[in-house]
């Protein structure tokens, strides 16, 4: 669908909040960027974690572990990461949740990384619950994993206060933290789960996000947040401004930095970098490397580090959340065997490499020495 395509009733409020919530100056954006080193990161959650409801409430949120396994990023090159927060965690205990992310962010800061931090996201399970989660689904990747808000809460206007409440007073408690690299505002907004849970998804949903996500950008800017703004475009054709979805031009409109995923091979990985430099901002991609879609460490990452883009593959270490398993696994889970090769992660359990030639090669290129 093209935006000329939408009503003009539609055209007009999506136009109203673009201009309630506008994002920083090129000049602005550029200048950021350039005092930040190359970032290279990961998407993460501690091994101990299905989601992230139970990497941040109080009975699991685990500290040693995640000193532990930062240490382990920190040795090979990785200077930020991307973590998922919840606004159910802010409804159940804004006081502890924002001090167990102070406590997060100390961690961090000791092993030089900045997170980039996620506020809302559309993947996985539209029904989230807070307090004790289930067990992984053995064999299958992500069965844990949580959508923010949850269908309910997408459902229902008079939930919006409480949404807007979450991200005011995260965004607002760190708004002038130089220890956080950005805020992406929603992960996939219009991710559907086609191959998991679609069957369960609003029928609207899409509609939903797309009023909601100009909101959420506005929040975040009322909250004072010095840190930029963004939400990466994940799917379709980038190359030509007539061709972006609705969700699309919101996305790339209203953020401050341009970020997006890619788990193609090399050659789509750089197409599309070339098709959002138009857009004459910072690009980050925040999501790419999966080995069985030939997304790998070594075909991507050269290509970001010749167009300074940062980069962040999704995962760290193998645990609960099982991302080392492909999603077809949700088709035909993994139960007797691994996956001949692994799809995300780099590190196993115990801090071993799954390959040792990936982590020397990330090291080499992030000029990380050995023992530093």
């Amino acid at each position: 669908m093209k935006i000329r395509h939408l009503p003009i009733l539609t055209l007009l409020l999506m136009q109203a909040a673009i201009g309630q919530t506008k994002p920083w100056p090129e000049a602005a954006a550029n200048a950021w960027y350039a005092r930040q080193p190359w970032l290279v990161g990961g998407n993460y959650i501690p091994a101990t974690a299905i989601n992230e409801l139970e990497m941040w409430q109080t009975d699991s949120f685990d500290p040693k572990r995640i000193d532990l396994e930062l240490g382990w990023a920190e040795s090979i090159g990785m200077n930020s990461m991307r973590v998922f927060l919840h606004d159910l965690l802010w409804q159940q205990d804004a006081a502890g949740f924002q001090k167990r992310i102070g406590e997060f962010l100390r961690i961090a800061d000791k092993h030089h990384i900045k997170p980039m931090f996620v506020l809302f996201d559309s993947c996985w399970d539209p029904f989230p619950k807070t307090g004790k989660q289930r067990a992984p689904k053995p064999g299958v990747h992500n069965s844990g994993w949580m959508q923010s808000p949850g269908a309910d809460a997408l459902k229902d206007p008079a939930q919006y206060p409480r949404l807007e409440a979450y991200v005011k007073g995260v965004v607002g408690a760190f708004a002038k933290d130089k220890r956080i690299l950005a805020w992406d505002i929603w992960n996939e907004p219009d991710n559907l789960n086609n191959s998991s849970y679609i069957k369960l998804e609003p029928s609207n949903k899409v509609d939903l996000v797309l009023a909601l996500l100009p909101k959420a950008f506005g929040w975040a800017r009322a909250a004072g947040a010095t840190q930029p703004l963004t939400s990466g475009v994940w799917k379709g054709n980038w190359s030509d401004p007539a061709k972006l979805s609705p969700m699309e031009k919101i996305q790339l409109e209203l953020s401050d930095v341009i970020s997006f995923h890619n788990y193609g091979q090399p050659s789509e990985f750089e197409e599309r970098i070339v098709w959002l430099q138009r857009y004459k901002r910072p690009i980050l991609c925040t999501e790419y490397m999966a080995r069985g879609n030939k997304s790998t460490f070594q075909g991507s990452m050269p290509v970001a580090k010749k167009y300074h883009v940062a980069a962040y593959n999704w995962g760290l270490v193998a645990g609960k959340a099982q991302t080392h398993l492909p999603w077809d696994s949700w088709q035909k889970p993994y139960v007797d065997h691994e996956p001949a090769i692994w799809f995300h992660e780099v590190f196993r359990t115990d801090g071993s490499a799954y390959k040792q030639d990936e982590v020397d090669f990330i090291r080499n290129i992030t000029a990380r020495k050995t023992g530093q």
